[in-house]
């Protein structure tokens, strides 16, 4: 295999305390999904990724690292706060390794100061405590904070028509986000939090909040399925927005599709027997999607 494309060079040439003590991005993205789909983008767009997948790991770190308070990770999402609004003219932020390829993504793309600070607002909601049962609502703006906002930004490098471009990721976003939900569940529970929406659970008739008591429920694989549905419904929906733009530009975006998709299947095969077992496409598998989305 070829080695992970580079990174700006100043988001390459970070040290590690400006990363927190979470894997440098450049190697995190080439283990994720995430990667597969950014392979195909020229090298101007693929940097401005990279550099919004850095600001991405970076919030993320904050919001998950054992041993803050929660006090201390609000006051880091703080100061990322203050950092996006730096870029878009407000007051000047202290200097960070990662400021120069975020200036260059948003100057060179026109990416969206709010979609920035979304991505914030859904950490925060994961710094505040552990998330637990949220009702259909709260999951879904949460949902809109940590996936399609990430999307809004990402279309913008892809060159995706405004409109379709905007449908694409907010459907996108949540298939993603869904399927992380029914992919990750015994992580989660490890951690002490439950993403599966109240009324799903309560209707298939499981009460507790407990995320350990919930997976041992015998009625756990009936709330996946409906949520599996619902995350089927919007990858059909990005699949209808994807084709309303260029070609070219949904690449990255179909290849993404296309792996969570095929984790999605395998997910429901299992049917969530042991959904502490985190399943996974096999590289073979992901670098096949990758040629048939991003050459064919």
């Amino acid at each position: 295999m070829t080695p992970p494309p580079p990174l700006p060079a100043t988001v390459a040439a970070a040290p590690d305390a400006d990363f927190g003590a979470s894997t440098p991005p450049q190697a995190a993205a080439a283990r994720s999904s995430f990667y597969w789909g950014m392979k195909v983008l020229p090298r101007p767009r693929r940097e401005a990724i990279f550099a919004v997948y850095a600001f991405c790991r970076e919030v993320d770190d904050i919001a998950d690292e054992p041993g803050r308070s929660r006090d201390e990770k609000l006051a880091g999402l703080a100061e990322w706060r203050r950092r996006v609004d730096a870029l878009y003219g407000g007051p000047p932020a202290a200097p960070y390794a990662l400021e120069p390829a975020l200036r260059d993504a948003v100057d060179r793309f026109g990416m969206a100061r709010e979609d920035f600070l979304a991505v914030i607002e859904g950490m925060e909601m994961d710094a505040l405590g552990p998330v637990r049962a949220p009702d259909l609502a709260t999951l879904d703006h949460y949902c809109d904070c940590v996936a399609a906002a990430v999307g809004r930004l990402a279309v913008r490098a892809f060159g995706c028509p405004d409109a379709p471009g905007r449908d694409l990721a907010d459907r996108l976003g949540r298939a993603l986000q869904l399927t992380n939900i029914l992919r990750d569940l015994g992580e989660d529970a490890a951690d002490g939090r439950l993403y599966l929406p109240r009324e799903t659970l309560v209707r298939h008739g499981i009460t507790a909040e407990d995320p350990q008591a919930v997976l041992r429920h015998p009625a756990l694989p009936a709330v996946c399925r409906e949520i599996a549905a619902t995350a089927e419904a919007h990858f059909a929906a990005a699949e209808a927005a994807a084709a309303r733009c260029p070609r070219a530009t949904v690449r990255p975006a179909r290849i993404m599709a296309a792996v969570y998709r095929g984790t999605l299947d395998r997910l429901r095969a299992e049917d969530w027997r042991d959904p502490s077992r985190r399943v996974r496409l096999s590289r073979a598998r992901k670098l096949w999607l990758v040629l048939r989305h991003g050459v064919l």
